[in-house]
């Protein structure tokens, strides 16, 4: 099956997506095209990369992804190719796809010249047509050679120790849930079975496993499909009844 992931900052009110999938149909009538959302704030690669890197895992092995995040401008460096898990990725060399996980790609391609193009839309003019050909049977190869500057960005992490962890918030759900960047791995290696985690005024000495654990208007917090922590109100916006934002503190003290 020619399967394609699409991803961008484009929203849905202007012509932007239509005519990006328009270009990959007019190559293949028969691919698959997947949104996966185009209501990433504008430039927002901290977001975009969390968002591809909580769900490429969940497409089949092969699956090609379209990112079209920051296309354009000085900072783009280039467009590239990686393969990262079986997964083919289609976009800028902005720093975006170092962001999808802790290892580094398998395969890293530059475009050649003979495949870009003067365009102020690129991810229509240039990137489209390739992750169209490449999930058609293309090899990621056909399009370049081996990249040498892959642009690394570095995602904030937990620091831990054997007596505390802190974390920050790095995304805020549409339901006003806070999920951090603390992993359930490296809080079971380290808990002794008693800790205190606390956020903004409040704090809490145990876990749940899903939300209506706790009445209507209380705080949970407990470790999600992601196996990150995530606190929240249940039935409200646990953001603004918390105090919290992006970047606000989480601390775990274990211990007495």
């Amino acid at each position: 099956m020619a399967l394609v992931t699409f991803l961008s900052d484009f929203g849905d009110q202007d012509y932007y997506v239509p005519a990006v999938k328009a270009k990959m149909l007019s190559i293949n009538p028969q691919l698959n095209i997947i949104d996966i959302s185009h209501n990433i704030e504008a430039h927002d690669m901290e977001h975009a990369a969390f968002v591809l890197r909580s769900t490429f895992r969940e497409f089949p092995k092969g699956t090609v992804h379209l990112v079209g995040i920051n296309t354009v401008g000085v900072m783009t460096h280039g467009y590239i190719g990686v393969k990262l898990e079986e997964h083919i990725f289609v976009g800028p060399n902005n720093g975006i796809l170092s962001l999808l996980a802790d290892n580094d790609p398998g395969i890293l391609v530059q475009f050649a010249d003979i495949h870009l193009k003067n365009s102020t839309f690129p991810t229509r003019d240039i990137l489209a047509p390739i992750a169209a050909k490449v999930a058609s049977g293309a090899a990621i190869h056909d399009f370049g050679g081996p990249l040498t500057n892959f642009r690394k960005l570095m995602s904030r992490q937990a620091k831990a120790t054997r007596e505390h962890i802190i974390g920050h918030v790095i995304r805020i759900d549409r339901y006003g849930n806070l999920l951090t960047n603390i992993r359930r791995d490296v809080f079971d290696k380290l808990n002794p079975g008693k800790f205190k985690i606390q956020f903004g005024r409040e704090s809490v000495d145990r876990l749940q496993t899903g939300y209506d654990e706790v009445e209507a208007g209380d705080p949970f917090v407990f470790f999600n499909s992601l196996e990150v922590l995530e606190i929240g109100i249940n039935h409200g916006n646990g953001g603004k009844l918390l105090g919290l934002k992006q970047d606000s503190v989480i601390y775990i003290h274990f211990g007495g």
